[in-house]
């Protein structure tokens, strides 16, 4: 690789990462025009759940639908790395089960969870972000430990688990 080449690479990673760190404090600022702005068609794939969202309306309506449960829902990175198509992040992914969504009653439970995101790119231009995580982890936390001498434990399993059905139907 000679000198020139490593120059453009650098610029290309450089771009690419500016792209995905904006993408990802936009998220944490609820700036979602913002966020649906870093691609130019949006695209996500949830892989957990197999999820597919394509489109504006619905990576938008995604946003909306998993910050309404989980207003306070946030990001934080761990690690950022390059490869030749993508970027890779590993993040924190935390939030609490307070808001209501589909007639889910939140559980007031919080959760955090380390989680690898694809940031896939086309030179320069993002084209789909694909996500990686426990989503059994995440339900684990939300529904704590069920007892059999405690109803209420068991009514907080049962909307945890309304909760993922809702979001991998």
């Amino acid at each position: 690789m000679n000198h020139t080449e490593t120059e453009q690479t650098q610029l290309v990673r450089s771009t690419r990462e500016r792209i995905v760190r904006e993408h990802m404090e936009n998220e944490n600022t609820k700036h979602f025009e913002r966020v649906l702005g870093t691609f130019p068609h949006p695209h996500y794939e949830i892989i957990p759940s197999g999820k597919t969202l394509d489109g504006t309306q619905a990576v938008n309506g995604y946003y909306m639908s998993s910050r309404r449960m989980f207003p306070d829902q946030r990001n934080e990175l761990i690690a950022l790395r390059h490869a030749d198509d993508a970027v890779i992040v590993e993040f924190w992914l935390r939030g609490t089960h307070s808001g209501h969504d589909s007639g889910v009653k939140p559980t007031g439970a919080s959760f955090e969870t380390r989680m690898t995101a694809f940031f896939i790119f086309e030179g320069t231009v993002l084209q789909c972000e694909r996500v990686y995580f426990d989503a059994m982890g995440i339900a684990r936390q939300l529904m704590g430990k069920p007892s059999l001498w405690k109803p209420g434990s068991w009514l907080r399993a049962l909307r945890v688990l309304k909760l993922l059905r809702q979001q991998t139907a």
